[in-house]
């Protein structure tokens, strides 16, 4: 996996939500900057290639079926929250049970992370179908305060109806884990430093005696 400051950065990224929110079609709408509307129960992990601010980003997307059952008892998803680098956690603005749904991932994907001793996950919530705002049942105030109280990042998109905002949801997510990416090299570098001076001190100790 490439560093935070080298020109090529890697990134794993896993879309997750309930049934038609639009995980695929946020998806194919990055790839192709086309919306397609329907789509089958496929899984599929695609790779993406992108320039931003002179860097070459290189995304690895895993979109995969979701259903509320597989949440606690899946170790294929298990295995997806370890392969990952950042996750888009999406609802629709239309669908308040998807909302409450992306509520308890966030606390699934940390709980997951941390019992595996992982760099902090990098997180976007995505509100989609922004476009279908006459079958609102989520505000957009419920969707920012939901990320802020997770220290997540929020995006309110349309799919259907607006490429830059999809965009921007991923340039966002590859900001996110740049800088979780640098956060972590910090501390293994300042644990490395108390490390070595906890040796030296107690080679001082142990010469004393």
């Amino acid at each position: 996996m490439t560093g935070p400051n080298s020109l090529k950065m890697d990134v794993n990224v896993v879309m997750l939500g309930t049934d038609n929110v639009g995980k695929s079609a946020l998806t194919v709408r990055f790839l192709t900057r086309r919306f397609i509307g329907e789509y089958g129960d496929i899984e599929s992990i695609y790779s993406h290639n992108v320039i931003v601010d002179g860097k070459e980003i290189v995304f690895g997307i895993w979109d995969s079926p979701y259903s509320q059952e597989r949440l606690s008892e899946s170790s294929a998803q298990e295995k997806q929250l370890q392969w990952a680098d950042g996750f888009v956690l999406v609802y629709s603005i239309c669908d308040r049970a998807s909302f409450n749904a992306v509520a308890k991932l966030v606390q699934r994907v940390r709980a997951s992370r941390d019992c595996a001793g992982a760099e902090k996950a990098a997180i976007v919530i995505v509100g989609n179908k922004r476009d279908l705002h006459h079958r609102r049942t989520v505000t957009s105030e419920e969707g920012r305060l939901l990320a802020l109280t997770t220290d997540c990042q929020f995006y309110e998109v349309s799919a259907a109806e607006n490429y830059h905002g999809v965009l921007m949801v991923f340039h966002g997510l590859a900001d996110r884990i740049r800088e979780a990416r640098s956060a972590a090299k910090k501390l293994a570098g300042i644990k490395g430093i108390v490390k070595s001076m906890s040796a030296v001190f107690a080679r001082k100790r142990t010469d004393s005696l």
